[in-house]
């Protein structure tokens, strides 16, 4: 019989990131189903596409141990979206890749929880994974996300690419490319822990970091 990975669960102060249930389907798909939470993919989703795509991540995630995990609310136990990482399937100028990717509902919005479970899914990817580096996409319309990326450290590659999973002369197939490096990574977190160290020291044992801005 063949072994299964052990499916890993992250939690921050704010979320836990999971496997996917079956409760979670629905919310999933009302996310899925607004058009501003899509307005930077070719079109929203109906319920069936839904359905496959969240049982595709988590057949992903039962193979693997890790995936697009489900970003659980942990104050009132929501189901918020998804945020994690993913090996992409179309042929993309920085193939083969793992990329950093979330998608929230808009009640979860301007809180800086995208940047808080990414944050996890990097420090995962990079710690224990040990990814040589790690990706992150999207249309250039798509200054929300891009600047989620910027907050990560990750760096822009000079040059746009078309996404060959975007129709041709859609206005969403040009993209651009993050990139973080395992390197970078390690540097930018010692970085802040030290920062954060000192911060503690300054306001006493019972200082808790503030979350990540949005």
């Amino acid at each position: 019989m063949a072994m299964r990975t052990p499916v890993t669960t992250l939690s921050t102060q704010r979320m836990h990131l999971r496997q996917w249930h079956a409760r979670d389907f629905a919310p999933f798909a009302a996310l899925n189903a607004d058009a501003e939470v899509m307005r930077h993919f070719p079109a929203p989703l109906t319920r069936p596409q839904s359905d496959a795509m969240a049982d595709r991540i988590q057949a992903l995630i039962a193979e693997r141990g890790w995936g697009f995990w489900a970003a659980e609310h942990r104050a009132s136990g929501e189901f918020m979206g998804f945020i994690g990482l993913h090996i992409p399937a179309a042929d993309l100028p920085c193939s083969p890749c793992v990329e950093i990717g979330w998608r929230l509902a808009r009640p979860f919005w301007g809180q800086g929880l995208a940047t808080e479970g990414a944050r996890a899914a990097l420090a995962h990817g990079f710690d224990v994974l040990c990814l040589a580096s790690i990706v992150s996409f999207t249309a250039l319309f798509n200054l929300r996300s891009q600047a989620v990326m910027q907050r990560l450290g990750m760096l822009r590659d000079e040059e746009n690419f078309e996404h060959p999973a975007v129709p041709q002369g859609h206005a969403l197939r040009r993209h651009c490319l993050y990139r973080l490096s395992r390197g970078q990574w390690r540097q930018q977190h010692s970085t802040t822990r030290h920062g954060q160290a000192g911060a503690g020291i300054l306001e006493g044992a019972s200082h808790q970091f503030p979350p990540h801005t949005p």
